[in-house]
């Protein structure tokens, strides 16, 4: 049975890379086989194979069976800058179909759980007219929210929900993250966000040091993902 999830965040920088990696992880645990994509990536280094970019591997050493990079992220963009302006600058017209199709070439591969993780947060412009809502959109895909917890994060995490559900999308679950260490009243935050999302808490993942995989996945849970009995969610 494959499971499949789109992973968008409250923003940009709030770990969406590193709680997408911490569940396919926890899959693996598990016995599973995983897979991920990175449709786009912006603000990759050069290296002797080509632009890389370090989100993208950080996914890529947790797919099992081991997945070419250029599958998993088929639009590598060297300016850290937002993704629909370095391809602009890249002569590249992208499109939700386009990436749609480079999505569904890692999906053939049948793994048990496969991760599609977007850039910024939803509305991330595509091009002129689409934003990255739109591949997830194509892709008919559950959607996991990862909730960077700081100031705001209460407003950002409702406004992403109600747009998920505007586009006809269901959110399967969301992720707290602590990105910021100094956060007053963090415990209350929680607390009025589990009050408030109307999806179910997959985990709470505090700063960790060293941060790993394996140390976010300690953190997290894939029953209400992957079902207790083989799989209610995301199912395809």
């Amino acid at each position: 049975m494959s499971h499949r999830y789109f992973v968008t965040g409250t923003d940009t920088e709030i770990g969406k890379t590193t709680i997408a990696a911490g569940l396919l992880h926890a899959a693996r645990r598990r016995g599973l086989s995983t897979a991920a994509v990175k449709p786009i990536a912006a603000g990759c280094l050069r290296s002797a194979e080509g632009l890389r970019n370090d989100d993208a591997l950080t996914l890529q050493a947790e797919c099992a069976p081991s997945l070419d990079y250029d599958l998993l992220n088929p639009v590598a963009l060297e300016p850290p800058i937002a993704p629909h302006i370095a391809a602009r600058e890249a002569g590249l017209q992208l499109t939700a179909a386009q990436l749609a199709g480079d999505c569904r070439r890692v999906f053939a591969r049948g793994a048990d759980l496969t991760l599609v993780e977007g850039a910024g947060g939803w509305r991330v412009p595509l091009n002129g007219e689409q934003t990255l809502a739109a591949l997830a959109i194509e892709l008919k895909l559950p959607v996991i929210l990862v909730v960077g917890l700081r100031l705001g994060c209460i407003n950002h995490a409702l406004l992403t929900a109600e747009a998920i559900a505007a586009d006809g999308l269901r959110l399967a679950g969301w992720v707290a993250n602590q990105v910021d260490p100094h956060m007053e009243r963090q415990q209350s935050n929680l607390d009025s966000l589990r009050a408030l999302m109307k999806a179910p808490l997959l985990g709470v993942v505090p700063r960790l040091d060293p941060l790993s995989a394996a140390g976010v996945a300690d953190h997290l849970e894939l029953d209400s993902l992957l079902g207790a009995t083989g799989g209610l969610s995301g199912l395809r």
